[in-house]
């Protein structure tokens, strides 16, 4: 094995110092380096504000909109508060890498009455901690294999879409967190195809010019961002 101090340098001479050395060398033409964009976001730092988005949504819910339909026909709000309850919970062992049994989904709704609210915002500072973790986003995760920034993004799609189905469904405002709707669209242009043939996503949506970017993330998951349920 050749030792490193016999590998010769091969970094370029400095042009200024030609220039210096020899005043009539030609100044260098090349163009000057595109910007390096800045490093993407923790995607703890994204979950928490996803998740601080949500939970005035969460918080809004009476007990007497529990039975209304949402975007996602296959469940009322209650039933889909219990699947974003149960998606929050095991997306945090997914962050340590851990196996996660989804064919059941807890009624968390039913475990804590009214205090289900405050239980939420718990587990969700949990996940914010999990992901946030050391090595959390190196490597690969889940029954999928699938990198491990792009579990924690499946999670940040939860939490953001779901947050809207609610609100829509109970006629309450949603703003997401600045940052988390290019994340997502991104996402789910990456996963579309294969989220469409497991029925996760439905087919898209046109989205007409100028059209909001939630709009546009909305539309790419198949829901209208129009929806009501009348």
């Amino acid at each position: 094995m050749t030792d490193m101090q016999h590998i010769p340098d091969e970094t370029p001479v400095n042009r200024q110092a030609d220039r210096q050395a020899d005043p009539t060398a030609p100044a260098s033409t090349a163009p000057p380096a595109a910007p390096t964009p800045p490093p993407a976001p923790p995607i703890s730092a994204l979950l928490d504000a996803a998740a601080q988005a949500a939970l005035p949504v969460l918080r809004g819910v009476r007990d007497d909109q529990l039975g209304l339909p949402t975007p996602c026909a296959e469940y009322d709000v209650r039933a889909l508060l219990n699947h974003l309850f149960q998606v929050v919970v095991a997306f945090q062992a997914l962050a340590a890498k851990k196996d996660v049994d989804f064919s059941t989904t807890p009624d968390r709704l039913g475990d804590y009455g009214a205090q289900w609210p405050d239980r939420f915002a718990q587990e969700a500072a949990r996940l914010v901690e999990a992901w946030a973790a050391p090595g959390a986003e190196d490597g690969l995760t889940g029954g999928m294999k699938l990198p491990a920034r792009t579990v924690g993004a499946m999670v940040l799609l939860d939490l953001t879409v779901h947050a809207w189905d609610v609100a829509r469904a109970v006629g309450l405002p949603y703003t997401p967190a600045p940052g988390c709707v290019a994340e997502l669209r991104t996402l789910v242009a990456q996963m579309a195809p294969t989220a469409r043939k497991m029925n996760v996503f439905a087919e898209p949506l046109p989205v007409p010019p100028g059209a909001s970017g939630l709009d546009a993330l909305l539309a790419g998951t198949g829901r209208d961002p129009h929806w009501t349920a009348g």
